[in-house]
């Protein structure tokens, strides 16, 4: 079995767990039509969808690959590794990072690390897009959508 066929079954099993969790919430009287499950059980059809998809192609690709092409794969999944786990320390760094500089620098930081680690050139465009991205993130869940984002501990008396 190769990891695109185990991850869909992963996450199809997810997906029912969340769909019968989320079938468990209990609707208040502030409730709308939908009720207070109706989303988290939208999204669990979806991500069984996903899952699906993710399958089926698992397998279709397994059937179509031959013996050769799939030795060069196996490398070339190998190679992704140290990737993965870079990308995976970006976000450690993003979560630990977070409380004390707060979400426009973190996010800041965090795309302008990504686009250095992706290869892009180091030039003020990283830079601007990195301010941009992180005052763009902040006026849409803070702003429009009204969600808390932390300000930081170096920034909690200023404002």
């Amino acid at each position: 079995m190769n990891k695109d066929l185990i991850s869909g079954v992963v996450l199809l099993a997810i997906a029912g767990t969340y769909y019968t969790w989320s079938t468990q919430i209990a609707d208040s009287t502030l409730s709308d039509e939908v009720g207070a499950g109706g989303l988290p059980q939208v999204l669990s059809v979806i991500l069984a969808i996903l899952a699906v998809i993710l399958i089926a192609r698992a397998l279709l690709v397994a059937r179509l690959r031959t013996a050769a092409a799939a030795g060069s794969d196996d490398e070339d999944d190998n190679a992704r590794l140290p990737r993965a786990i870079g990308f995976l320390l970006f976000g450690a760094a993003y979560i630990f990072l977070l409380p004390f500089v707060g979400y426009i620098i973190a996010t800041a930081l965090m795309i302008g690390a990504v686009a250095l680690y992706e290869g892009a050139p180091r030039t003020w465009v990283v830079v601007a897009a990195a301010i941009g991205g992180g005052v763009f993130y902040w006026a849409v869940f803070v702003k429009l959508l009204g969600v808390h984002q932390p300000m930081g501990l170096i920034f909690q008396g200023l404002f």
